[in-house]
């Protein structure tokens, strides 16, 4: 079986649950993200060893941004985003490593704003109040623009990549294969957005423009995991997807993906 095809199989079972999800939407979505998240969290904790991240504050951070972006909204994930401050700052004084403080804290918030605000975000997507509908469309439509960016910047790579998009950070990317991926995702979004919701639905150019910041957003937030896996020296990030790597492989796109398109959409007053 050729990796396209293995990497598509595998993901299926992935995605049907991400869409069931969405679609429903509520705690069962909350759950998923809160489950995605902590799993993201062990990842980053186990990449970034090297700088003592205090794990105890970083699972806590992620818990209760994601949860409390679902229970109050995003203002109040400001307060959780404080609490975990505090907690690693306590447990940074009591902890017996060989590593400064600044950066033990340091990483550790990094690693809750990077991944509890990169899930919240989808979360806030699908809890927006206007008309009910839209919220459900506007994240489907992200998934799809990253799924779409994703395996079409592959499948352009394969068959027209020649110049490297980022040799050092990610040698198998290639300029023509971030041009298609960022042409047919962008394309992708614009379709499932298009004249949605029926109720109230969003302008061409508006979805043009959500779609548009999802296609450049994806390749940027997978470049960046691929940044710090290379600064720590690892390939993948865990295991759990086998040869697919981790969590924080398969979601680092919708980190960055997910918080465009709700600013983008707020811009245009769709949240």
């Amino acid at each position: 079986m050729s990796p396209l095809a293995s990497r598509i199989l595998f993901a299926l079972p992935l995605a049907a649950l991400a869409i069931f999800a969405v679609v429903r939407g509520g705690w069962l979505m909350t759950g998923l993200g809160l489950v995605a998240g902590v799993i993201a969290m062990h990842e980053f904790c186990r990449m970034t060893r090297a700088q003592r991240p205090l794990a105890p504050a970083g699972f806590a951070g992620v818990v209760a941004v994601i949860l409390v972006i679902h229970a109050g909204g995003l203002v109040w994930s400001i307060a959780a985003l404080g609490g975990t401050l505090l907690v690693a700052f306590w447990l940074s004084a009591i902890a017996e490593v060989r590593q400064t403080a600044i950066v033990q804290i340091a990483v550790t918030l990094f690693g809750v704003v990077w991944i509890g605000y990169g899930i919240g975000f989808l979360i806030a997507i699908r809890d927006i109040d206007q008309p009910s509908p839209w919220s459900t469309w506007l994240l489907l439509a992200v998934l799809l623009g990253v799924w779409a960016s994703d395996i079409f910047a592959y499948l352009g790579g394969r068959l027209f990549g020649r110049r490297k998009l980022a040799r050092v950070i990610s040698p198998n990317k290639t300029v023509e294969g971030l041009v298609i991926g960022l042409v047919l995702g962008t394309a992708v979004g614009f379709v499932a957005l298009y004249d949605q919701p029926a109720s109230d639905p969003i302008s061409p150019a508006g979805a043009a423009m959500i779609a548009f910041a999802v296609a450049v957003m994806a390749p940027i937030g997978d470049l960046f995991e691929s940044y710090l896996k290379r600064d720590a020296g690892i390939k993948d990030t865990g295991r759990l997807l086998g040869g697919h790597g981790g969590v924080l492989d398969r979601i680092d796109a919708l980190l960055f993906a997910g918080t465009a398109a709700y600013f983008v959409a707020l811009a245009l007053g769709r949240t």
